[in-house]
């Protein structure tokens, strides 16, 4: 649990300095700790949905530092609201350890928070009128609860190792040649 931590703090740290490669580095570094459980065989890890929730807090922060000292206008004010909220679901997964809790706070803010490094890494002139902001977080909602749903109702990776999907992956994509 540890090398997994610390490979996930470390990971969290280059959205300091780029917020939208870091975003992006600290989301596949989440991803990551999927294929570390597989791979290191040092005790495991206990309650994975609870330490990944915690761990999570840690990019989660940088990504808010990044946008209370960085950004201003609706794409910070959002940002902020968006983190509360997911910080309640946070609180309230803590105490009653339901998956739906997480699907009910989903964790808009990430990808918020991506839509606009994005924004400002790319089209910094582009104006959040009000619809293009409701547009916006209408698309961040939508694939978020999608992620959450497939993560945790379907639980779909709950029934693979993170190797064994790579194997499946790579059996399929040489199968069609």
């Amino acid at each position: 649990m540890v090398i997994i931590a610390v490979a996930r703090v470390a990971g969290s740290l280059p959205v300091l300095r780029w917020a939208f490669f870091g975003a992006i580095l600290a989301i596949l570094v989440d991803f990551s700790d999927l294929f570390m459980m597989n791979l290191i065989q040092l005790g495991g890890v206990t309650n994975y949905q609870t330490f990944d929730k915690w761990i999570d807090q840690v990019y989660m922060l940088t990504f808010l530092w990044v946008a209370v000292r960085q950004w201003d206008g609706p794409g910070r004010t959002i940002a902020i609201w968006l983190f509360a909220f997911r910080a309640i679901g946070f609180v309230a997964f803590e105490f009653t350890e339901s998956r739906w809790v997480l699907f009910l706070f989903p964790n808009v803010f990430e990808f918020w928070f991506v839509a606009i490094a994005a924004q400002r890494h790319w089209w910094p002139d582009y104006e959040f009128t009000a619809k293009r902001i409701f547009f916006w977080l209408i698309v961040c909602t939508a694939l978020k609860l999608m992620q959450e749903y497939i993560l945790h109702i379907w639980q779909v990776l709950d029934n693979y190792t993170a190797v064994g999907v790579v194997e499946a992956w790579w059996e399929f994509l040489t199968g069609l040649f």
